[in-house]
């Protein structure tokens, strides 16, 4: 049975007619209570993944739960049909499986609290907002065992409880769920943060009824959402056409051994309405790469997507759900069936954008974006330091961010736009390492006209001796480029004792010892390169010569002769692109690089790792 809502106020709400100004008042109110969620956030939480990095996401919706201003996409609609009870003022629900809320968060490591705002009695609005726990429980520190097969191994699982009942909290649950983590002091803080977020904008939602009125607040809402509606249904005729495209991208392992493993969506126009269809896609994995996508945070995923390329100035929000069909096969690595590990999701997620920009950019290719948000790579670091005391990091690094219609990728950004860096002084203080070094990778963006964004190389060297995991991905299937642009250089990580020995790890790693005085070399992927790497100006590679953002040798991609202080040799240049331009064939929309085979017989040699094996059903069906 769906929620159901207590209201000792049943008078409905009246529509009013908005004008523009007041209308454009509550809009940015309600864009600057969702800022101070964070704002409020940033200045409670404990863990370095929340309090520097930012990773939480916050909504305020209208009273049926259709979110008006966020981040991640709504999350209420699938909760509220999945949950059994009741909701009335004084509540507050806290949850974390994503199989008790349609995937509205996605693994257990998000903790994901919802308040009903209610004012005289009628419900009249929701804030919510989750945030990455940095440990749960489970098998392994941090909460995300890679070889975990069953979602009951990666820590506690929260179904949705109400942790406020009529205003009074429930102190034994959450001493019980806090005795599931090794982190208590930081979940205890994070939960606290998140908490008082939502309230902050709860009382902002309050304000603005009393300034104006209950029923212009929620007139004024409803009017958010319809013109959202119309913007998109335009954005919609004019960038979708009838004809069916498709895309396909690959996630590259498991972290067992196996993959690449293919995730495809086909997009058409049906009168109106958006197919998104993931027929084809690979079945769930036995690992914990699986990815319990929700439709309606895909449908979001595609708004941003088509809002940041053709109208950034549209406030997001889910008034143009309706105008999209999302189809994901049961049992896929999108969908997978329970219990089904999926702490690893995290890559499909990334990859998903990636997909986004392929299938949407196939009819204007001018405004196609390369690959490269393609993953979200994490660092876990834990043991006891000199002194005896337990320490754990959980970090989320940044990756290169594709070339562009507008120009070059961001070098070294994150997966999500409001995400920082953790500083280096932060983990130095609190953790005993040393960030020996902290730069891009140079080449490591794919050469175009745009350049690709390169990936970070981040060296820690460890003070004490423990264990770390890795997770990322883009190490085995490169991220490509478009219209010309070539593909960015794939992720790697390196081992570097203390006696000098160096050791290539593998980008999927768990409980890895280390000693003191080890190094770790943390490189990222670079993103793809847009455009015709020889139109690029040769007087801008001298420039990225200097600032160490392009090599000599890597010069050479865009057919530029170069010496180290970046002076370019005109001659010697128009004379190599020259010979380029006879050589090569016509440019591909799509540059992938080699194919999947090419990739496995040249793996080792390559990366210095195993290529993945094909998964056993794979294997079954190329034999039928």
């Amino acid at each position: 049975m769906p929620a159901t809502i207590i209201e000792t106020n049943n008078t409905p709400f009246a529509k009013k007619d908005i004008d523009p100004v007041t209308l454009d008042i509550i809009e940015n109110a309600l864009r600057n209570a969702r800022i101070e969620m964070d704002a409020t956030l940033v200045r409670t939480a404990m863990s370095p993944g929340i309090r520097e990095q930012g990773d939480a996401f916050p909504l305020i919706a209208d009273h049926n739960g259709k979110m008006i201003v966020g981040q991640f996409g709504s999350f209420i609609d699938g909760f509220l049909r999945q949950f059994d009870g009741t909701l009335e003022d004084g509540d507050m629900v806290l949850l974390s499986d994503p199989y008790s809320c349609e995937g509205a968060v996605s693994h257990n490591n998000d903790w994901l609290v919802l308040l009903p705002v209610f004012k005289e009695g009628r419900l009249i609005a929701y804030t919510a907002m989750f945030g990455h726990q940095s440990d749960i429980g489970g098998k392994v520190v941090g909460s995300m065992p890679i070889n975990a097969k069953s979602v009951f191994e990666e820590g506690v699982r929260i179904p949705p409880v109400k942790i406020w009942r009529k205003g009074e909290y429930n102190d034994d649950l959450m001493k019980l769920v806090m005795h599931q983590t090794r982190m208590p002091d930081w979940c205890q803080a994070d939960l606290n943060a998140i908490v008082a977020s939502c309230r902050v904008a709860a009382r902002r939602v309050i304000e603005m009824t009393e300034r104006f009125g209950d029923d212009i607040y929620i007139s004024a809402t409803q009017e958010l959402l319809a013109r959202n509606h119309r913007a998109m249904k335009q954005l919609i005729g004019m960038a979708i056409g009838e004809e069916k495209v498709s895309f396909e991208d690959y996630i590259c392992d498991d972290g067992m051994g196996y993959g690449p493993y293919k995730i495809k969506c086909t997009m058409w126009r049906d009168g109106e309405k958006v197919i998104l269809d993931f027929d084809g896609t690979d079945p769930q994995s036995q690992a914990s790469i699986n990815f319990l996508l929700n439709e309606n945070m895909f449908k979001m995923f595609f708004g941003i997507y088509m809002i940041m390329v053709f109208d950034p100035q549209i406030l997001f929000n889910d008034g143009f759900y309706d105008l999209i069909e999302v189809r994901i096969p049961e049992g896929s690595l999108l969908k997978p069936k329970f219990p089904a590990a999926l702490s690893g999701r995290t890559h499909a997620l990334g990859r998903i954008f990636d997909i986004l920009g392929g299938l949407l950019g196939q009819k204007t290719p001018e405004f196609l974006n390369g690959a490269g948000f393609s993953s979200s790579p994490h660092l876990f670091y834990s043991g006891y330091d000199k002194e005896g005391e337990w320490f754990q990091l959980f970090q989320i690094g940044f990756g290169g961010i594709p070339g562009r219609p507008l120009g070059d990728g961001p070098d070294g950004h994150s997966l999500w736009p409001g995400f920082t860096n953790v500083p280096n002084e932060f983990l130095e203080r609190y953790f005993p390492l040393v960030i020996e070094r902290y730069e891009t990778a140079a080449d490591s963006g794919g050469a175009g006209l745009h350049r690709g964004g390169n990936g970070i190389h981040m060296t820690y060297r460890f003070l004490s001796e423990g264990t770390i995991s890795i997770h990322d991905d883009r190490w085995f299937v490169p991220p490509w480029g478009v219209n010309g642009g070539r593909p960015g250089k794939r992720a790697r990580k390196i081992l570097e004792k203390a006696d000098g020995t160096r050791e290539i790890v593998g980008n999927k790693v768990e409980e890895f010892h280390v000693d003191e005085n080890d190094q770790l070399h943390f490189i990222t992927w670079g993103g793809g390169g847009w455009g015709d790497p020889l139109e690029r100006d040769p007087e801008l590679i001298g420039k990225e010569i200097v600032q160490g953002l392009v090599t000599v040798s890597g010069a050479l991609e865009y057919g530029v002769v170069v010496d180290e202080q970046g002076i370019v040799d005109v001659d010697a240049t128009e004379k190599l692109r020259a010979s380029i331009r006879a050589e090569r064939p016509d440019l591909p929309t799509f540059d992938f690089g080699p194919d999947i085979e090419t990739l496995r017989a040249n793996c080792e040699e390559e990366t210095g790792l195993p290529a993945p094996i094909q998964p056993v059903w794979q294997t079954m069906k190329e034999a039928k």
